[in-house]
């Protein structure tokens, strides 16, 4: 049986050896078939945004640049699982590429869901200084965990969205505050501040608002509109409560298969998708809080010393939450830029 095995496995090697050479019509050698690459790519975004529009448009350039010989299929909606799916599939290979939060990228590389602790980073001026200093560091450490970072997104600024007016913390406090399931650390840092934090499957959001379960979510507003959760949650504090990141990521398998002379071109066009998306955020925004206000959407307007509030309730127990997914070092960092930063230094 093992002889038999050893035969039949020579056999199948000589047959791949000799198999891709044909004769053509006048006896020529035929050169060999060109392989095609295929990358599955997983993303938790609907196919109808603007990031399920770029991963297409990522996926037809991709093709062009190497005369379809990189082939990228993008499985949008979640189809693929949730972000600790994805991963594992990365992993597994059964996925070749994925578009991450910061959530899933802290599972490869902890210190990227600091980026997104609560009033810390307060608006796109302080995000773009703080990806200047650190993106690059972040990079070469998921890279390090056998990963190739094509590309960063921003998909807007956090918001709260509630049944009742919010203007200060203790406004906030008095209401149940649904937070994902999903996102451990920022619940804890909510509940550090005092909140009364109620986990939820994100897709039911609408539901668990509808009955009461919960009164108010911190969302994108563009994720909002995409939920209709509007309708419901009436108010939306003026206040950026964090910065919403993603990024496109290959695993090292699906980067290695890639020629070389392909990958300069296939990472050019991944970070002109990501500046194009970058600068479209802000209008897209706009565009979604002027539907919903047609809708009925209130924007409660803080003044600075409300604002104030916040960012001395998010200091006060800030270090407090080092050592969970939020990482101290990359805090203090953070923390050193902004203060030299607001200071004009």
């Amino acid at each position: 049986m093992k002889k038999s095995w050893y035969i039949s496995a020579f056999c199948l090697v000589c047959f791949c050896i000799v198999s891709p050479v044909f004769a053509g019509p006048e006896g020529e050698i035929a050169p060999p078939a060109r392989r095609t690459i295929t990358i599955k790519l997983a993303s938790m975004v609907p196919e109808n945004t603007p990031w399920g529009a770029a991963m297409n448009q990522m996926a037809a350039e991709w093709a062009a640049a190497t005369n379809g010989e990189v082939d990228l299929k993008v499985y949008h909606n979640g189809i693929a699982g949730s972000e600790s799916d994805v991963l594992r599939k990365l992993k597994m290979n059964q996925i070749q590429a994925a578009m991450l939060s910061t959530l899933g990228l802290n599972t490869i590389t902890p210190g990227v869901m600091t980026l997104s602790t609560p009033f810390l980073i307060r608006d796109d001026a302080e995000l773009d200084l703080i990806l200047k200093e650190l993106k690059p560091e972040l990079e070469q450490q998921i890279n390090g965990k056998g990963f190739f970072t094509l590309a960063w997104s921003k998909v807007g600024w956090i918001k709260f969205f509630s049944k009742a007016p919010v203007f200060v913390p203790d406004d906030m406090k008095r209401q149940k505050l649904g937070t994902d399931e999903n996102e451990p650390a920022i619940t804890d840092a909510f509940k550090a501040m005092g909140y009364q934090m109620v986990p939820i499957n994100i897709n039911q959001v609408l539901i668990n608002l509808t009955g009461g379960m919960i009164d108010a979510v911190y969302q994108s507003p563009v994720v909002v509109a995409g939920l209709q959760v509007f309708g419901v949650a009436k108010n939306m504090a003026s206040i950026n409560v964090a910065p919403f990141m993603g990024a496109i990521i290959l695993n090292g398998t699906a980067w290695r298969s890639i020629p070389d002379k392909y990958k300069p071109e296939l990472v050019r066009i991944a970070r002109n998708i990501e500046a194009n998306l970058d600068s479209s955020v802000p209008a897209l925004e706009a565009e979604v809080l002027g539907t919903m206000d047609q809708y009925g959407l209130t924007v409660n307007q803080l003044t600075p010393a409300q604002e104030q509030l916040w960012y001395e309730d998010g200091k006060r127990v800030g270090p407090s939450l080092m050592g969970t997914p939020l990482n101290q070092a990359m805090y203090r960092r953070i923390e050193t830029l902004l203060n030299d930063h607001r200071a004009g230094r």
